[in-house]
């Protein structure tokens, strides 16, 4: 007998429709034997003896005969064991052991398998109810502990269970289980996060200036200076002057960690803003994402955070060169022999660096012992098109006894530069009419509408131009800059002074470090 069950895979972060089809042939002693065809991977197959021991320990019997299992479409690798629970039901159902009382063509349905019928986590579920929404199914069932995440897409109904025989019982009797929805207010409003606050670091006034106009506009930083003088800690301090996430941009970070796997975990919305810091050594693949078993790389998992990059010389020179097109573009495309994925990576890139091999170049009270080939070889490790790239270049430099002495809060809080970030960015909504759009992202013709510069602004640009010899790219993102500083200053037009701040923070190039 046939029987179809339907499911789904995920490719990249995104889920895609799979229906599972289970025949059993005719039994003589030479062909009882289960195959598993459409292009499944180790996982996929191993799940014929899961199944088996499920089905027994689970009261029911494994079918006698030959059995041809399909992954339907045929063409597109599967992998992964969240079709454990789908095969199940499917060789239940054409062994005729049960008669199910709901249209199947309605329900989509994932899950991995212990040997004593239990149901286990499984990632992606928050991808494949957005999918079981968007075409059309009554009801999709999951892992009791996968409910949260799946249960944060409303219009449809999330029931989760606990083993193979709540699955059958919900087929016989689907009335009798109450669909599971995610309070996700509950959540925003019962997150925890500890807030590290920028008046612990000492001294660095303008750094926390730039970092906050950063912010404001979602500008990329690079702070370079000698070791120990607070770069670190300040970098880690920036999510905590972001505002808040919206619901749109948790479902959109959620949906990636979901993908993510992380067995026996619990993962439910992401309502704080990532902060991802991967070591110098991080590969390329785990930069960008892909591999031969799929995983979104730090570019994606800091989408709607920041990702900070310390020592950024001390990266591989391909590592750093990925980056490129999500700092530019806000996604990062991934072709592979076997599939091709667009992921989103929008992020705010803060990255650090010595100014020298030592560190000690730009110290007044440290030799520098570099020699002047050493430095410019540390210095080309970083690509001139990847640091035109990035926004702002801020000097951070040592400091000295008296600031570090000081027991008074040095400089603006947290809470000072948290506000001033979100009047800026809802000055921004109010322009551009979308929550998501920065200044830092403004395409060449919104860069034109909204970045109008006076005759004597345009001169004081120009000037700085042709001095410190900047790119048509640099000029764009000075603009882009002085938009920002406009905004903190409550100010519709950019002024003279705007441009001027703007500049400063691009007047670090590789040959003034």
């Amino acid at each position: 007998m046939l029987a179809r069950v339907q499911s789904a895979h995920i490719l990249g972060i995104e889920a895609f429709p799979l229906t599972v089809e289970v025949d059993i042939g005719g039994y003589s002693g030479s062909d009882k034997k289960t195959e598993v065809v459409g292009l499944a991977d180790t996982s996929v197959k191993e799940s014929r003896e899961r199944v088996a021991s499920a089905l027994r320990n689970s009261g029911f019997r494994v079918p006698r005969g030959r059995i041809v299992v399909n992954l339907a479409p045929a063409d597109i690798r599967k992998e992964g064991s969240y079709l454990d629970l789908p095969i199940a039901l499917g060789l239940i159902l054409a062994g005729e052991q049960a008669k199910p009382c709901v249209d199947l063509e309605k329900i989509l349905i994932v899950g991995e398998l212990a040997l004593d019928g239990s149901l286990r986590h499984v990632p992606g579920t928050l991808a494949m109810a957005i999918l079981a929404r968007k075409n059309g199914f009554k009801s999709i069932l999951v892992p009791e502990m996968n409910e949260e995440e799946a249960g944060l897409v409303h219009d449809i109904d999330v029931i989760p269970i606990k083993s193979l025989q709540d699955a059958i019982q919900y087929l016989h009797e689907p009335n009798t289980y109450t669909p599971y929805r995610t309070d996700y207010q509950n959540l925003f409003q019962n997150k925890k996060y500890t807030t590290l606050d920028f008046e612990d670091v000492k001294g660095q006034a303008h750094v926390k200036r730039a970092l906050t106009i950063a912010s404001a506009g979602g500008h990329n930083v690079l702070m370079i200076g000698p070791p120990g003088t607070g770069k670190t800690m300040l970098a880690s301090r920036v999510p905590g002057i972001l505002p808040e996430m919206s619901f749109e941009e948790s479902l959109e970070t959620t949906q990636i960690y979901s993908v993510v796997s992380r067995k026996g975990q619990n993962s439910s919305l992401i309502t704080i803003r990532p902060f991802r810091s991967p070591h110098h050594t991080v590969s390329t693949v785990a930069m960008v994402g892909g591999g031969a078993n799929f995983q979104p790389g730090e570019v994606s998992l800091a989408h709607n955070g920041v990702l900070f990059l310390d020592e950024l010389p001390e990266f591989s020179r391909a590592t750093l060169e990925v980056l490129r097109q999500p700092l530019e573009e806000g996604f990062v495309h991934i072709r592979r022999a076997h599939y091709a994925v667009t992921l989103p990576s929008r992020f705010i890139l803060v990255s650090a660096m010595n100014p020298c091999p030592c560190g000690c170049k730009t110290d007044p009270k440290r030799t520098c012992r570099c020699s002047l080939g050493e430095i410019q070889r540390y210095i080309n490790r970083i690509s001139g098109p990847l640091l035109d790239r990035i926004d702002m270049h801020i000097e951070v430099p040592a400091l000295s006894y008296h600031e570090l002495s000081q027991n008074q809060p040095s400089g603006p809080n947290s809470t000072d530069m948290r506000n001033q970030v979100l009047e800026a960015r809802n000055r921004q909504q109010h322009r551009y009419g979308k929550t998501t759009l920065l200044n830092a992202h403004l395409d060449t013709k919104q860069l034109r509408r909204h970045c109008k510069l006076s005759d004597s602004t345009q001169q004081l640009l120009l000037r700085a131009i042709e001095h410190h010899g900047l790119s048509a790219r640099a000029y764009d993102k000075i603009l882009r800059m002085a938009r920002t500083i406009a905004d903190l200053d409550n100010s519709e037009n950019i002024k003279e002074t705007h441009i001027a701040e703007a500049i400063q923070y691009r007047s670090i190039d590789l040959k003034a470090i």
